[in-house]
C-alpha cells in the first residue's frame, strides 16, 4: 500500500551531537502550507542511514520474550534502575543489535549478558509480527523487534556492564498481573504482558500462528 501524501515536508537535516549510541538532529520542516519551523528528533542511526532520507527502517533493537523453559507458565523479566528517571523500572530483556548481527543473535547475546541465561527463539507463527516497529516517531526514528523462544540455565551477572542495575525475576500471570497494576513498566513490557496473561502453557507462543 503506498503512502498517502508523497511531498517532502522538510528542507534540510542536521546532526546536532556525536555520541556513540544516539544523537540529536534537527530539521528544517514544513507545515502543512509550507511555513518552515524547526523539529527535533533523536535516531540511533548514522545520518546517511536516516529513514527519512533512505525510505527504508533500519532493525535498531531488539525486546525478548522469554519463557521460563522449566515452568512454561512464567516469563523472564527483569527489574532495571533507569537514569533517567531515578527509579527501577519493570522490562523485559532488550538492546541494541550489533553491527553484522541478526535480530536473533542479538537476543541471544543480550539474554545472556543481562541475565546469564541460554536462549533459543521460537521460529514458528507469524513472520510479521516479529518484524521491526517504530517505538515513538514524534520522538525517534528507532526502530525495536519482539523475539520470542525459550530461556534456561542459571541466572548470572557475570557478563553485566557496569553501568547496568539488573534484577532478574521470575514472573507468573498474578504477579505478572499485579506489575501491570501497580508497578513503572516500560510500554514494551506492559503490551508483552498482556500477551502473556492471555498465553497457554502448554502452546506459550500461541499468540504467533499464523492468521487465516
Amino acid at each position: 500500500m503506498g503512502e498517502k501524501n508523497k511531498e517532502k515536508k522538510y528542507t534540510a537535516v542536521r546532526r546536532l551531537t556525536d555520541n556513540r549510541f544516539l544523537n540529536l538532529y534537527e530539521m528544517d520542516a514544513l507545515t502543512n502550507k509550507g511555513a518552515p519551523f524547526h523539529y527535533y528528533f533523536a535516531s540511533r542511526n548514522s545520518q546517511e542511514e536516516l529513514p527519512l532520507l533512505t525510505g527504508k527502517p533500519v532493525a535498531n533493537g531488539i525486546v525478548i520474550y522469554p519463557i521460563w523453559r522449566e515452568e512454561p507458565d512464567k516469563l523472564v523479566m527483569i527489574r532495571q534502575y533507569r537514569y533517567p528517571l531515578d527509579a527501577w523500572l519493570y522490562e523485559l530483556p532488550a538492546g541494541l543489535i550489533d553491527q553484522g548481527e541478526t535480530a536473533g543473535e542479538a537476543a541471544a547475546r543480550e539474554m545472556k549478558e543481562e541475565t546469564g541465561l541460554d536462549f533459543a527463539a521460537y521460529e514458528d507463527g507469524e513472520s510479521a509480527f516479529r518484524r521491526p516497529f517504530y517505538l515513538g516517531a514524534g520522538l525517534t526514528d528507532e526502530t525495536s523487534t519482539s523475539i520470542f523462544g525459550f530461556a534456561g540455565g542459571e541466572i548470572s551477572d557475570r557478563l553485566r556492564e557496569d553501568t547496568e542495575s539488573i534484577e532478574v525475576l521470575l514472573v507468573d500471570k498474578k504477579e505478572a498481573l499485579r506489575i501491570l497494576t501497580e508497578e513503572r513498566v516500560s510500554l514494551r513490557a506492559a503490551f508483552l504482558l498482556m500477551l502473556f496473561l492471555q498465553s497457554k502453557a502448554e502452546k506459550p507462543f500461541g499468540f504467533l500462528d499464523k492468521l487465516g
